[in-house]
C-alpha cells in the first residue's frame, strides 16, 4: 500500500452497510413510504408543493420512493433515478420545507420500526436532505436570505 492510499483509506468515509434486520424488508419499507406520503399529502405545506408535481395516480411515485428507500436502506440497488435533478425543478421549495419533511419522516418512521431502526432511517433521510438542500440552495459566494428563500 502507498502512503496515498493509507491517507484515502483514514479519510474516506465507511460506505453504509444494508441494514439487516428481520422487520425490515420491502414489504416494511413500502408501509413506511405509504403512510409517510399519507401525512405529506395531508400537510398544509408540503401537500399542495405534491399535488402540482404528482397529479392523478400516486402508485408509481410510491412504487419509486420503495425503490429508493429499498437501494438507501437494504443496498437493493432498486432505484434508478436521478433525485438532484427532480428536486431542482421545484422552485417554490424552500430549505425549511425539509424541516417539514424531516419531522414528517421521523414521526412515521418512529411509528412503523423499532426505535434502533427507526434511528437509521432518520440519519439517513437527515444525509438525503442535506444533500438536496446544498444542491438546491447552496451558491457560492451568496447567502440565502433568512427563511432559506
Amino acid at each position: 500500500m502507498t502512503s496515498k492510499s493509507i491517507l484515502l483509506e483514514k479519510v474516506r468515509p465507511v460506505a453504509d452497510q444494508p441494514l439487516l434486520r428481520p422487520d425490515v424488508d420491502r414489504v416494511a419499507i413500502a408501509a413506511l413510504v405509504r403512510k409517510f406520503y399519507s401525512k405529506v399529502r395531508a400537510d398544509l405545506r408540503l401537500g399542495p408543493i405534491f399535488a402540482r408535481e404528482i397529479v392523478g395516480d400516486w402508485e408509481p411515485h410510491l412504487e419509486k420512493m420503495a425503490d429508493f428507500w429499498c437501494s438507501v436502506i437494504l443496498k437493493s440497488g432498486d432505484y434508478h433515478g436521478r433525485p438532484v435533478p427532480a428536486h431542482l425543478k421545484l422552485k417554490d421549495v424552500t430549505e425549511a420545507d425539509f424541516d417539514i419533511w424531516l419531522a414528517l419522516f421521523g414521526e412515521t418512521a418512529a411509528e412503523v420500526f423499532a426505535p434502533e431502526t427507526a434511528v437509521v432511517f432518520v440519519e439517513r433521510a437527515q444525509r438525503i436532505a442535506t444533500s438536496l438542500k446544498l444542491a438546491m440552495f447552496f451558491r457560492l459566494g451568496h447567502t440565502a436570505p433568512a427563511g432559506g428563500q
